[in-house]
């Protein structure tokens, strides 16, 4: 069962197994939250301090595959590293300047997932999300 607990365990997986040389300087928490079209999760620095990694709630159902929260996590952990709402020294200007975070995913062996979340977003999260979350339909409006 894809909960909290779940998705905090896969968190703690991938950091020690591929990003074990990234210190963590402050607490971070991980959740669901939000029901995205066009986004999968994002990194915020809470008031706290602490920095939390948010999900897409759509996310916690089984049509979407694993390495696809694996990889949206390992995502957000290289926004942590390049000290994008993280205590960690900021590296670039912006965060995605350059394909930064691709290539870094990359070197760290995720290239083939990369791939696969492409094929998976063109053929299958487009078609699910809307039968999900299907368009609202647009409010007729009557002047009498």
């Amino acid at each position: 069962m894809r909960d909290e607990l779940w998705l905090h365990q896969r968190l703690e997986q991938i950091w020690q197994l591929l990003f074990p040389e990234v210190e963590r300087k402050n607490t971070v928490l991980i959740r669901f939250k939000g029901r995205w079209k066009n986004k999968f999760g994002h990194i915020k620095r809470l008031k706290d301090g602490s920095s939390e990694i948010v999900i897409n709630r759509h996310f916690q159902q089984e049509w979407v595959p694993e390495y696809i929260i694996d990889l949206t996590i390992a995502h957000e952990l290289v926004h942590y590293m390049h000290g994008f709402n993280s205590p960690h020294p900021k590296l670039y200007k912006h965060p995605h300047a350059g394909g930064i975070v691709n290539k870094e995913l990359k070197k760290r062996g995720f290239e083939h997932m990369l791939k696969r979340e492409n094929e998976w977003i063109k053929n299958e999260w487009r078609k699910t999300i809307e039968i999900q979350q299907p368009r609202r339909q647009q409010r007729l409006f009557r002047w009498w």
